[in-house]
């Protein structure tokens, strides 16, 4: 008779940095029956996956930063079978009593996907929607230069000779930018000579950027066309606050367990501040401060020119609510309507 040996269920944590990751492993009680540190590379991954592997089958492996440091690391386990789960930082108390290290760290994440407290899917960086998130990064980096190119100019012109004062007061930003690219500096008098060249050298960077931001608008626009029609479709969704919406629901929507779990990620549901005889919800500070952003976006945008809307805050208004009172309803309001449309040709 064949005696089968059965192997151990292991539990993995691991806290995840730049240059190195450091992984503990816990029995199915709970036991810690190591820790260890890999550096953060592809032999890395493997070795840790290993190492863990050593002490029973891999059933659970919680990861610090799925999104950040611990993308790499995520893709690999789930690409050999293995399950991972998305684990927050452990929380302040308990660094305060237990102390902070980074075994400590790993340790505590693989206790919170043991416990089932850490149960949430990683976000995934490995489909359209990355994609575009690092257009977007691009893109928003070049926004912000313009942008302050733009300042720049202006300051440069306010306390300039009066002659420019005079010759671009008034004008909108593309004007001013066109303008000020066009000067022609000629030597003369030293300081006259040195603010027009700063002037055109800023109008051509503005110029530069702005051709920089319409190529990535380019690669952007069709990603978020094939990836959220459903989105484009609703009304004050353009493709910017498409884009941010998907990025912050990620490559794998699914992990989103609800319309309340999405809500809650983009900081729009109430959280409760009840005690006693006094029941009332307080704003939610946290979540993705750029979904937040993006609904908010939505909301301004329908309060403006959407008839349905403009009812609404009428009526609202009436009953005694305040303009941010009445914004946040309505961000809760979009957060659901938006839902449906962020799973893959939604």
């Amino acid at each position: 008779m064949t005696i089968v040996e059965e192997r151990t269920a292991i539990t993995g944590g691991v806290d995840t940095h730049s240059e190195v990751h450091v992984a503990a492993a816990l029995d199915p009680v709970g036991g810690l029956l190591g820790t260890r540190e890999f550096p953060a590379t592809a032999a890395g991954y493997a070795a840790l996956l290993c190492w863990l592997g050593t002490f029973g089958d891999v059933a659970l492996v919680g990861v610090e930063g799925t999104g950040s440091y611990g993308a790499g690391l995520a893709r690999y386990l789930a690409a050999r079978g293995v399950r991972v789960v998305e684990v927050d930082r452990a929380d302040r108390q308990d660094r305060r009593r237990k102390g902070k290290s980074d075994p400590l760290d790993a340790v505590s994440a693989a206790r919170a996907a043991l416990s089932g407290r850490a149960a949430g899917m990683p976000k995934g960086r490995d489909g359209a929607v990355e994609a575009i998130r690092a257009l977007m990064v691009a893109k928003r980096s070049a926004r912000n230069e313009r942008t302050q190119a733009i300042n720049q100019a202006r300051a440069l012109i306010l306390t300039g000779p009066d002659q420019l004062r005079a010759r671009f007061a008034g004008l909108r930003a593309a004007a001013l930018a066109e303008a000020v690219a066009a000067l022609r500096p000629r030597p003369g008098d030293v300081a006259d000579y040195a603010v027009r060249t700063a002037l055109r050298e800023l109008g051509r960077r503005i110029g530069f950027l702005d051709a920089q931001i319409e190529r990535l608008d380019d690669l952007i626009i069709p990603l978020v066309t094939i990836r959220g029609p459903g989105l484009l479709s609703l009304y004050g969704v353009g493709p910017d606050t498409a884009a941010l919406l998907l990025i912050a629901a990620g490559d794998h929507p699914e992990r989103l367990r609800s319309e309340a779990a999405w809500a809650h990620m983009c900081a729009v549901a109430p959280i409760p501040a009840s005690s006693g005889k006094t029941s009332r919800h307080r704003l939610n500070r946290g979540g993705n401060r750029e979904a937040n952003h993006a609904l908010w976006r939505i909301v301004i945008t329908r309060m403006s020119a959407h008839p349905a809307t403009r009812a609404y805050v009428q009526r609202r208004t009436a009953e005694g609510l305040s303009k941010k009172e009445i914004i946040r309803c309505l961000k809760r309001y979009v957060a659901r309507e938006v839902y449906p449309y962020l799973r893959p040709g939604a």
